[in-house]
């Protein structure tokens, strides 16, 4: 035991990522060796077009499969639309959509597109104005850069006639030790084109979430669309419908939301015995009362879904965190890997001088972390006001009192380059479902009166003398923030507007406010800072022993990581990494979540059964991956990424090449049902041509 950790621990500090693993940035993709491994020559013209093809859109990647614009993503990914589309007369999470014509496409209301087209290494302008300052003055000076660098980039766009107007954003790599510039072509005009039945999409539901064998067809089709027309996509990947073989090398492009492979053992703790813990005692509750609302009738459980799958899907995840943080032997890796680590940095002075105390201060920011955890996931991060009316309200009252301040001086959520997609939210005309908002709210202030106590001086100021029940009553009754043309009202208004009102959402919300920022700046001074600071002084150390030999943590910003296509042996037993139609039928109940549509059984006498459905790799995925493109060593497309086996859920903090399993919808199965359930011609034809 005592030799396989700190032979982990060894090629962990001292050597690049092993086996297949990697999520890794464009500038840095290991050329070399995929070469090695797989013989597949990965030049820089593959690259970019896969860049410029690979979307990233509210949570999840897509990516362009027609040169007019059409997008391919999964159907988990465009919930929202589907929910905000859908009607007590017309559930399309039941029924299903198709556009049979371009005119037929239905805009999706809150849904932003974005297309990576530049990157810009600015460590060196953020490390210059933060050199000598203490933590708290290095986190706001590292804020003000940020900001100040995306303005400058988006002002610069605007008067680059090649390329136009482009959202900047700042990215952080290597827990800071490198900042980039990412440039961005944003579209705020999809269209839902095709999504399945939500039975068939998610067969199996939470029983077979992160489980394979699999049988689910998850996947959307959306068109983007500028000024009323159909994007022009030169660079967009063809769809091979054969899909891959066996061992066949795989490339996945997309946009991994978050991991903490690069994280402190103290980090890991604070995750470990504090973080996980509450998290899942609160929304384990909360998935019981969605479970208990939706059993109410049709139109309670059509409003639910969206929310309850969401919520369910992330407790496994968390729930299997937490098992991986608590697996002594990979946790006592990870205690190995930072004790040599150290050992290197207190071996040469000049590493000494970097990080040697670094380490330390780590552990004096996460007890700060700990003790303000519940006050700042309460009150800041809004788990005691559960509600999107609410959301909308914090969004005005506090976002038009930063817009009076210097964008530099800002809250990053509010500068210039965050509020584009904020304010399509408050534009849309979305469904509020005022059951639903009472249930949440009411739920949330429970558990703020229960964690902070009731003599807690905001409880009290916000419950009074109501109880949570009758609070969330009287709010969500009252408000009308449901309006987008109010919401719009008072956004444009400013503080002047919003100090006005009386919808109790916005009394509420103004109420909460100056507590909620007094909470946020001992966050910032006493947690994020030293984090901060103490992150990147690891970082520096690490890199001038590693160098980029290695990926940084997911940020959700684009990768490409390779792999190919294997199974696995799951207690000694050998999983196939191909499921088969076949299989689907004999798995049916007729009961959700194991319901096969309608539209299927009445097809099933003309389908081929043997067609491939579901197929596993081993590429290194996470989070936000989900609409991902699998591509083949050519560029085409063969699957699409919707999943990860239940051992990948560990891959937050570290991979294993043996266990670790990434799920892709085949396209096999994409054909079959275009062509034979749903008859979706236009759409498979348009699919196919491209190919051509």
């Amino acid at each position: 035991m005592k030799a396989l950790v700190r032979a982990l621990a060894l090629f962990a500090i001292g050597g690049a990522a092993h086996a297949d693993e990697g999520m890794w940035t464009l500038d840095n993709f290991p050329k070399n060796a995929v070469k090695e491994k797989y013989g597949v020559d990965v030049s820089q013209a593959w690259l970019d077009k896969v860049r410029l093809a690979t979307t990233r859109i509210s949570g999840c990647t897509g990516s362009f499969i027609s040169p007019d614009g059409l997008m391919l993503t999964n159907h988990h990914c465009s919930w929202s639309c589907v929910s905000q589309l859908s009607t007590p007369e017309n559930d399309l999470w039941e029924k299903g959509f198709l556009a049979r014509t371009r005119a037929e496409e239905r805009q999706c209301p809150t849904q932003q597109v974005e297309v990576l087209v530049g990157m810009e290494d600015v460590t060196a302008k953020v490390n210059a104005v933060t050199r000598g300052l203490d933590d708290t003055a290095a986190n706001t000076a590292t804020k003000q850069e940020l900001t100040r660098l995306e303005q400058a980039c988006e002002e610069a766009s605007r008067k680059d006639k090649k390329t136009g107007e482009l959202a900047c954003e700042a990215v952080e790599l290597y827990q800071g030790g490198q900042h980039f510039i990412y440039k961005y072509q944003r579209y705020s005009d999809a269209r839902l084109v095709f999504a399945p039945e939500q039975p068939i999409a998610g067969f199996g539901g939470d029983p077979d979430n992160f489980q394979f064998p699999r049988w689910c067809l998850d996947m959307s089709v959306l068109r983007v669309y500028k000024d009323g027309k159909p994007i022009r996509t030169p660079n967009f990947l063809r769809v091979n419908f054969d899909g891959p073989l066996e061992n066949q090398p795989v490339f996945v492009s997309g946009h991994p939301g978050s991991t903490e492979r690069l994280l402190t053992v103290e980090e890991l703790k604070t995750l470990r015995n504090s973080f996980l813990p509450f998290w899942l005692q609160r929304n384990s509750e909360l998935r019981g009362r969605y479970i208990q609302f939706a059993k109410g009738g049709e139109e309670q459980n059509r409003i639910t879904q969206d929310a309850l799958i969401s919520v369910e899907n992330s407790i496994k995840v968390r729930r299997k965190e937490l098992d991986a943080l608590l697996d002594d032997r990979l946790m006592a890796a990870k205690m190995a890997e930072e004790q040599e680590l150290r050992a290197a940095v207190n071996a040469d002075p000049s590493l000494r001088a970097i990080a040697g105390t670094a380490w330390d201060d780590m552990a004096k920011a996460q007890a700060a972390f700990r003790d303000l955890l519940v006050a700042h996931t309460m009150i800041e991060n809004n788990g005691a006001f559960n509600s999107v009316l609410y959301t909308h309200a914090k969004n005005i009252v506090r976002g038009t009192a930063e817009r009076e301040k210097a964008n530099t001086d800002r809250l990053r959520e509010y500068t210039d380059s965050a509020l584009p997609p904020l304010v399509q939210r408050l534009k849309a005309r979305t469904p509020v479902y005022p059951d639903l908002e009472r249930l949440k709210f009411s739920y949330s202030t429970e558990r703020m009166r229960e964690w902070l106590g009731p003599d807690d001086e905001l409880v009290r100021k916000v419950l009074g003398s109501e109880s949570p029940d009758t609070l969330a009553a009287k709010l969500v009754n009252g408000s009308k923030l449901a309006d987008p043309e109010l919401r719009m009202k008072l956004w444009e208004g400013g503080t002047a507007a919003v100090a006005a009102s009386d919808d109790p959402m916005i009394v509420l919300a103004r109420a909460v406010d100056p507590a909620a920022r007094a909470i946020r700046k001992r966050y910032e001074d006493e947690v994020e800072a030293p984090t901060r600071t103490a992150s990147e002084r690891i970082a520096r150390a690490r890199f001038r022993i590693r160098g980029t030999s290695t990926y940084p943590d997911a940020t959700f910003t684009l990768r490409v990581n390779y792999g190919s296509v294997q199974g696995w042996t799951e207690k000694g037993e050998p999983v196939n990494p191909f499921t088969h139609l076949d299989r689907l039928f004999e798995r049916a109940t007729g009961q959700d979540p194991f319901r096969v549509p309608q539209t299927w059984m009445a097809a099933k006498p003309q389908l081929d059964l043997t067609t491939r459905y579901n197929v596993s790799t081993n590429s290194d995925i996470t989070g936000g991956n989900s609409g991902s493109p699998l591509i083949d060593a050519r560029g085409d497309l063969v699957g699409l990424m919707f999943d990860g086996n239940i051992h990948s859920i560990s891959g937050s903090y570290w991979f294993d090449p043996q266990l670790n399993r990434a799920i892709a919808v085949h396209p096999a199965i994409m054909k079959e049902a275009l062509t034979k359930v749903y008859k979706a011609d236009a759409l498979y034809s348009e699919i196919a041509g491209a190919r051509k």
